[in-house]
């Protein structure tokens, strides 16, 4: 049985299927760009929602970007109302405002909430030197002395069970050929011991207390 052919036509040799976001955005185009009642819907939820966003943001970023004092007062009143039904009608109030925001101040404030949920680089230095220790007290003996020397607060016998299971973990899934690689409540307890002594302050890259 033939398929129907879809219906649509060619705008400079590539072919516009009817009914395709291309063929609305073709359409809005024409008609000087007017959005229609589902984009408007769209755009309504999602400036809702970046201005719900800049309430995670600190007082601070807000004159740098350039927010209006209605807008920035309305966002204070957001952050003291308690009550759930109050906020949401907050929350959609600042909606409303944001519409009016220039797509410029647009592109501002999601750059702002992009940056604020980004890890740290001293964050993500802290993650590759986890890494680093626990693959090295898995592989090294004499790491654990070094670690040690770096870490006061260690349990040692904790630390010197999690290396054995690890160890052993590590060395059953090696006898499993063609299975898939996993890794076990030992290596990942190994890297939270780790993870939290660097936050703590102690500890350090791998190497550098030798």
């Amino acid at each position: 049985m033939s398929r129907k052919p879809t219906r649509g036509y060619f705008v400079r040799g590539h072919f516009v299927a009817e009914g395709s976001e291309l063929d609305q955005e073709l359409k809005r185009d024409a008609k000087g760009g007017e959005l229609s009642k589902t984009d408007l819907k769209k755009l309504s939820e999602r400036l809702q929602n970046l201005g719900e966003q800049l309430l995670t943001l600190p007082a601070g970023p807000f004159d740098r970007l350039g927010l209006d004092d209605r807008l920035v007062d309305s966002l204070a009143e957001a952050r003291r109302i308690t009550n759930f039904e109050g906020r949401r009608r907050q929350v959609q109030y600042i909606g409303k405002l944001m519409r009016k925001l220039p797509e410029d101040t647009i592109a501002a404030i999601e750059t702002a909430i992009e940056e604020q949920h980004r890890p740290s680089a001293e964050a993500t230095l802290q993650l590759h030197q986890a890494e680093q220790w626990r693959d090295r007290l898995i592989a090294d003996d004499e790491a654990l002395t070094a670690w040690l020397a770096l870490d006061a607060e260690a349990d040692v016998q904790q630390l010197r069970t999690l290396i054995r299971q690890a160890r052993k973990d590590a060395q059953a899934v090696k006898e499993r050929p063609g299975e898939a690689q996993r890794h076990d409540k030992a290596y990942r307890d190994i890297f939270q011991h780790v993870k939290a002594a660097l936050a703590r302050g102690d500890g350090d890259e791998p190497g550098e207390s030798e």
